[in-house]
């Protein structure tokens, strides 16, 4: 934990600046009403088209801004994310990503709060304040037990909805896992947990963090493998010198996240891939600056703008 904070605070917190350190930047989230649109002062991607409807006036929305953060995180730990092959196992990147999230939103009246999908059940931690709470938090994490091969946890689309019950106060959500469970047997069609994001993403600001091993991804070439699947402990023998079975497995694997990467761009939220043999601090940076630049770039009105309104 401490190697963790070092590398947090050192690296990430030198290259990125500000209070809330623009995981997913916004100028506020509580809507405090309406007023009339000052030409040359007010953007016209504020407007506030319902009021500016009746009244035939120009209005733009009002916002309050966040003066503290809270900030939900649900991290899945079950059987599926005991595995590894490169520098990490995914367990562990997402402890990283925890431990990225806490350091970098921690501040004066932010509070943090987790639930902990494993191979039991859903476990909650309270929401607080303070870098005590937060080792707290990413040491209940490095300790949780791993999970046993064929338990049976709760669907990650369960745990998104209890989570979204337990968060009213609007806020950011922070979602850590491989996606893997609730995907189409097929890779094609919806997942179980995009609707609950989905629902999720309407009222809060949410991050969805995949965390991915290579070798979920291509298979080396290493003779006869025994491959195991961590949540229902089936086993199965693979020639991995088949060329033709490592190109089969590829081209599904290919489709398989790509249909986690649309299915969370649907869902609305902001998407942050990590994988375990690449370096996750600068996947981190790199997010943060494009989020960035996407909230500062320029949008054009969902209507067209008012007469005189430039």
């Amino acid at each position: 934990m401490r190697r963790l904070e070092l590398l947090v605070t050192r690296r990430l917190d030198g290259l990125l600046h500000g209070q809330h350190l623009g995981l997913l930047p916004g100028p506020g989230s509580e809507f405090a009403g309406s007023r009339e649109y000052r030409p040359g002062e007010d953007e016209v991607r504020r407007m506030d088209w319902a009021v500016t409807a009746r009244t035939t006036l120009p209005h733009v929305k009002e916002v309050d801004a966040d003066r503290e953060l809270s900030t939900w995180l649900l991290v899945d730990s079950t059987p599926s994310m005991d595995f590894g092959t490169a520098e990490l196992e995914k367990r562990e990147l997402a402890v990283a990503a925890v431990a990225a999230i806490g350091f970098l939103t921690a501040g004066i009246g932010n509070r943090l709060g987790a639930y902990l999908l494993d191979g039991v059940g859903l476990r909650r931690v309270p929401a607080r304040s303070g870098r005590a709470h937060l080792l707290g938090l990413l040491g209940t994490l490095l300790a949780a037990p791993r999970g046993e091969a064929g338990g049976s946890p709760p669907p990650l689309a369960e745990a998104v909805t209890a989570l979204h019950r337990a968060a009213p106060k609007r806020g950011m959500v922070v979602v850590v896992s491989d996606f893997l469970d609730g995907l189409p047997d097929d890779n094609t069609g919806t997942p179980d947990w995009e609707g609950a994001i989905r629902r999720l993403a309407v009222r809060h600001q949410v991050l969805a963090v995949e965390v991915v091993d290579p070798r979920e991804l291509e298979l080396p070439d290493v003779g006869v493998i025994t491959l195991v699947d961590p949540e229902t402990g089936r086993r199965r023998e693979v020639a991995t010198s088949d060329r033709r079975l490592r190109q089969r497995y590829a081209a599904a694997a290919a489709r398989q996240r790509e249909l986690v990467r649309h299915a969370l761009r649907r869902t609305g939220a902001a998407h942050l891939p990590l994988r375990t043999d690449r370096d996750w601090t600068a996947d981190i940076v790199r997010h943060v600056h494009l989020q960035r630049r996407l909230a500062g770039a320029p949008r054009a009105p969902a209507h067209p703008a008012p007469r005189g309104v430039a």
